[in-house]
């Protein structure tokens, strides 16, 4: 069964830093994501992943890190995409204790 990776929002910003073709993925409501995220994520909410991958996400291969506001959905939505075959899926919590640069 494919899984995700948990891991911590320090490894996140490190990884965020590397030129590896990364997506951050933000998987709350459109009205939370208009109030603030991390620069350069992109917004699929959670409840819109379903069983179909998104268009967003062409490449099953690419390394995707997600959040929300407190790691309850990027949880769910991690899940959802592992089991949709994405490979390297990484959740790193909420935006709601994130340190480093967040925008609107």
């Amino acid at each position: 069964m494919n899984t995700y990776t948990q891991i911590s929002q320090d490894d996140a910003m490190q990884m965020m830093k590397q030129d590896d073709g990364h997506i951050i993925l933000d998987v709350r409501r459109p009205d939370e994501y208009a109030r603030g995220h991390i620069p350069g994520a992109i917004l699929i909410p959670n409840e819109t992943i379903i069983d179909t991958p998104p268009s967003e996400l062409k490449d099953i291969n690419q390394i995707i890190l997600v959040y929300c506001r407190s790691g309850n959905r990027s949880k769910q939505a991690a899940a959802k995409l592992a089991a949709m075959g994405y490979t390297r899926i990484y959740e790193f919590g909420g935006i709601n204790t994130w340190t480093g640069e967040i925008t609107q």
